[in-house]
């Protein structure tokens, strides 16, 4: 099956227009989601999966058909489902997302191709390795990251769709952000800002805070600023150990970025601007 993206200037008639086009070469649309957020003349989003025989063939076609659509100005990006994005993740010492989205590729809960570990400490090398995953040490340390992006850069260059950092605790440079030209899910506790540095969860012990959560974000040059595409939360007490909140924590951040990379896998998020229209 494929993914068809369409997003532009609202207007009637987009639906069906591109459902038309659809018609035409016998697709069967399977799903089909949208979202306007303004009705006269706002942005306007679609998501439509659709099956059909021959789709490979047909695919090129069709993308020439939506390209001369007149009257509608519209982008879009259109995608063969069955071939899976290939993704590189990012890691350090804290292994509890990283191994988390091994398992869950192994069990073939994300529908995704792991081209790469790529960490800066040796620590997890044997277990991502034992996942039959390529692991590669890349240490990065101090304020010039030029050494490091260049290796980072060889071993990623055309060779993946996207990249996921598993609490990778190192911060990423425009320049690289720029030259890599991939989208990059980060990975973070909800205490920021508030919470900043070293040791955030015994500080928010002594805060008393009542939630603790998460956050998986598209990375931007303005540090964990970008397009958010999911958040989660669980209720703590005071009576949970600063181990229990961490443990907690751990959970949330796991189950928040399985889900970033399984709806961006699937071409479920639209991002607009610094936001998301994610089609959950």
């Amino acid at each position: 099956q494929a993914s068809l993206i369409v997003y532009g200037k609202d207007r009637t008639g987009i639906v069906a227009a591109v459902g038309d086009v659809l018609a035409r070469h016998r697709a069967n649309i399977v799903s089909l989601d949208q979202y306007s957020d303004n009705p006269h003349g706002g942005a306007f989003f679609q998501r439509t999966v659709f099956r059909m025989n021959n789709l490979k063939v047909a695919l090129p076609k069709i993308e020439t058909d939506l390209a001369t659509l007149t009257g509608f100005d519209l982008d879009f990006t259109l995608r063969d489902m069955s071939v899976p994005k290939r993704v590189a993740i990012f890691a350090s010492k804290s292994d509890h997302c990283l191994l988390d989205l091994l398992w869950r590729h192994r069990r073939g809960e994300l529908p995704i191709t792991i081209a790469m570990v790529i960490s800066n400490h040796p620590d997890t090398a044997g277990e991502v390795r034992s996942f039959g995953i390529p692991f590669f040490h890349v240490p990065s340390a101090g304020p010039d990251k030029s050494a490091a992006e260049a290796q980072h850069l060889a071993l990623l260059k055309g060779n993946v769709d996207f990249i996921v950092l598993a609490r990778y605790m190192q911060i990423l440079t425009a320049g690289f952000i720029a030259e890599v030209a991939v989208p990059i899910i980060n990975i973070h506790h909800s205490f920021l800002p508030a919470f900043i540095g070293a040791g955030p969860y015994a500080k928010a012990k002594e805060r008393g805070v009542k939630l603790i959560g998460a956050t998986a974000h598209y990375v931007t040059e303005d540090l964990d600023e970008g397009p958010i595409i999911e958040q989660d939360v669980v209720r703590v007490t005071h009576a949970d150990t600063v181990e229990a909140l961490q443990r907690r924590g751990a959970d949330v951040e796991r189950a928040v970025l399985s889900r970033a990379v399984e709806w961006h896998s699937t071409d479920r998020v639209i991002r607009h601007g610094n936001h998301t229209i994610v089609f959950a």
